[in-house]
């Protein structure tokens, strides 16, 4: 892996007076090893979306094993959460006032393969179902994310990472091709036992990664949801690996779920939720009698709800009629949900979203959007 000098040119935005405002930084990435050395500009926008939000180097750069996870992660789902999620607990260790993000350069799609088929038990031609139940291959992909720090000479450079650890909740395997699929359960407590040891060997694997050698190390341990689950997995444990240690000590239990509505384990877990999803639904469907039906999903941190999406599927026969729906759903959001958690209804028509309505935990009015 080559190492790679950022160099921040700010000053360039103040050469003229009369330069139009573009908020935002000149950044030049140079290439210390390459014989053909040449400077490539690229940007840091002055602004963020809000303090919650990183910075990130513009154009884009994707990261060396991007595309990997889709192959790996059978559910949609969990790919973007593991994602979202990793980049989400990394904000406390990586402040996103002082970091930038960078997708993984460093961990490439081949190291991805080389640790998934070296950290699982085996594939063995003609092996029954015995093999892989006392078998079941556990990791389903390792993800990278970058945070960089800018320095008092202008520079930027990398200043830890973040690696995310998909591990199976349900082994899906076939003992022939073509044959039937079986699925084999695992427990988190199992699922644990095996991640320590993952973990343990990637952190040394990555000791061994030109640019990696002594950077802090944020692991995440991700357990996934079935593939054919309407919900996203969730991360269960994360620990912090000093920049001049290969070994992980102990692990901090995460507990946050998502939670389908209506559902039995809502009704179960989170009955007065679910019955807010239930009473709004009722009062979608008095004024209009033909549609489908809500469907809730409920985002929990140690059982306090902080986040609630709602989809309302309806066919809808004009513009018009959207903005009167839309309109109507809004009266009901200031009615109906407490100001405690964050809200998002997305009121859609033959898989299009038609319109939105979004409301920050403790704000008096709710955002709304309708798209033409």
């Amino acid at each position: 892996m080559k190492k790679t000098t950022i160099w921040l040119i700010g000053t360039l935005l103040l050469l003229t007076s009369c330069a139009p405002d573009v908020n935002e930084e000149e950044v030049v990435q140079n290439d210390e090893e390459s014989s053909n050395s040449k400077e490539e500009k690229a940007i840091v926008p002055s602004y963020q979306l809000s303090d919650e939000n990183y910075k990130m180097i513009l154009p884009f750069e994707p990261g060396k094993a991007r595309g990997v996870i889709v192959g790996q992660v059978a559910n949609r789902l969990d790919i973007d959460e593991m994602e979202e999620g990793l980049r989400r607990h990394s904000k406390e260790v990586y402040d996103p006032e002082k970091y930038l993000f960078q997708e993984g350069q460093y961990i490439t799609e081949e190291t991805v393969l080389q640790w998934i088929d070296e950290l699982n038990p085996p594939k063995k031609e003609g092996a029954g179902k015995e093999y892989y139940e006392e078998n079941p291959r556990y990791l389903s992909h390792v993800l990278e994310q970058n945070y960089l720090v800018k320095q008092e000479d202008n520079s930027v450079k990398l200043a830890g990472i973040s690696i995310g650890i998909a591990m199976k909740s349900v082994y899906r395997y076939q003992t022939e091709v073509g044959g039937p699929y079986y699925y084999r359960s695992i427990s988190k407590s199992e699922m644990m036992e095996q991640a320590n040891k993952i973990a343990q060997k990637i952190v040394k694997s990555a000791r061994e990664i030109e640019g990696l050698e002594d950077v802090p190390i944020m692991l995440g341990v991700y357990r996934e949801e079935d593939q054919s689950s309407p919900i996203p997995g969730n991360f269960v444990a994360k620990t912090n690996v000093a920049g001049d240690s290969a070994s992980i000590g102990e692990w901090d239990s995460i507990d946050e779920e998502f939670i389908l509505f209506p559902s039995d384990e809502g009704k179960e877990k989170y009955y007065e939720d679910q019955e807010i999803v239930n009473s709004f639904g009722k009062e979608i469907a008095n004024y209009f009698p033909n549609y489908v039906g809500v469907i809730g999903e409920g985002f929990y941190v140690n059982e306090e709800l902080q986040k609630m999406t709602i989809e309302i599927p309806i066919e809808f026969y004009g513009k018009g009629e959207v903005v009167g729906f839309t309109q109507y759903a809004y009266g009901l959001v200031q009615d109906m949900f407490a100001d405690y958690y964050d809200l998002e209804i997305k009121i859609t028509s033959s898989d299009k979203l038609e319109s939105i309505i979004y409301r920050e935990a403790g704000s008096d009015k709710p955002t709304v959007h309708v798209f033409h």
